[in-house]
């Protein structure tokens, strides 16, 4: 199987790597870290003008309509920064949730970047986030709007979200409430900002205590659309925490070619050099599950979900060792806030918390093998 992209990949893979090196480098991150907001308009609006807002979004409502392997690009290069503000909530998450649910009004509006949504799912818990899912939805007397309550404790970007979409119990679905997504307008009314381990990336509080919500997508229990809606969400994650793998495997190169004791670059030492082969060792590994996982969910493979759970499992402890070992590289300047090596261990430390932690889904893959 050939796992190389296409030249418009490559073409569009160059494309945001110049872009974000000249609009959007460490000075930015830093910059957006302490910015209440956490986004900069104007690079919105870049983003925007060149289609990135609109990668997964159908052509005919705006979009470019390309599939996941392409995202997988992008998010790759965005990892590289690590990318701080709305860009996979809005334009990764929101966008398969809308267009799972067949929501192709909200479409137009988050290629154009004239509005920006989000996902609400994640609740208490490790394991399954959709098992975890507690939020109920109640019709209303009227029976055109539905009542949402409950909270969601890590919502990516809802302080600067237009919209969100709210996983939560149909309460009208028989047995506990089936799983079922509703639209929620301007979130930011009902989310707190709360620190988080990524203090590159602004995650929100959602509390849901009365609030008015429409119902969207076919009716009945919604769980395996919403399987499929975060499993691909999931792997374009996989995708940016590689990127991220790539940058702090590049830092460590660096560091240790330039750093000398005992007159020598610490890159000749036999120690650093097996820790940087083995960085390299991981992240070969998990570009190969990344980019199957990709296409197995663009050309609907049976083995689709089994490489979804792979790629996630797979991907979120080799970055975490890689991440980490770009740190014990570094040696002691490495834990310290100027460097931005913890920057990279804290983005993908955060994100194999989400849509899965490695623990669960190693589980899963293991029921699905023996299935």
């Amino acid at each position: 199987m050939d796992f190389t992209f296409s030249p418009e990949q490559e073409d569009l893979r160059a494309a945001v790597r110049q872009t974000l090196e000249r609009e959007a480098g460490p000075a930015y991150v830093r910059r957006m870290m302490d910015d209440d907001r956490g986004v900069d308009e104007g690079l919105w609006r870049t983003f925007a003008d060149l289609g990135w807002l609109g990668v997964l979004v159908p052509a005919e409502h705006g979009g470019l309509g390309l599939g996941l392997v392409d995202a997988v690009v992008v998010q790759q290069e965005m990892g590289r920064l690590p990318l701080p503000g709305p860009y996979f909530s809005s334009a990764v998450l929101a966008t398969l949730a809308a267009r799972a649910l067949g929501a192709d009004a909200l479409l137009g509006g988050l290629a154009s970047g004239a509005r920006r949504g989000t996902l609400a799912v994640e609740e208490w818990g490790s394991g399954d986030p959709l098992d975890a899912v507690a939020t109920t939805a109640t019709r209303s007397s009227s029976g055109d709007t539905w009542v949402l309550d409950g909270l969601k404790p890590l919502v990516l970007d809802a302080h600067v979200a237009d919209w969100a979409i709210v996983v939560a119990r149909d309460t009208s679905v028989d047995g506990d409430g089936g799983l079922a997504g509703f639209l929620v307008e301007s979130p930011a009314a009902h989310a707190t900002v709360v620190p988080a381990l990524d203090v590159t990336r602004k995650t929100c509080r959602l509390e849901l205590d009365g609030v008015t919500a429409t119902r969207l997508g076919p009716p009945g229990d919604q769980r395996a659309l919403w399987r499929r809606v975060l499993d691909d969400a999931a792997i374009a994650l996989c995708a940016e925490t590689l990127g991220a793998c790539e940058a702090a495997q590049a830092m460590a190169v660096d560091y240790a070619t330039h750093r000398v004791q005992f007159d020598r670059p610490i890159g000749s030492f036999q120690v650093i050099r097996h820790k940087l082969v083995d960085m390299l060792h991981e992240i070969t590994l998990a570009q190969v599950g990344v980019h199957w996982a990709a296409w197995a969910s663009d050309v609907d493979d049976p083995e689709r979900e089994h490489a979804a759970a792979m790629c996630k499992s797979f991907v979120g402890a080799a970055s975490v060792f890689v991440t980490a070992e770009n740190i014990q590289v570094h040696g002691g300047v490495g834990f310290t806030w100027d460097v931005d090596a913890h920057l990279y261990y804290r983005r993908v430390k955060q994100n194999d918390a989400l849509l899965g932690p490695t623990g669960w889904q190693r589980a899963r893959l293991a029921d699905l093998v023996l299935d």
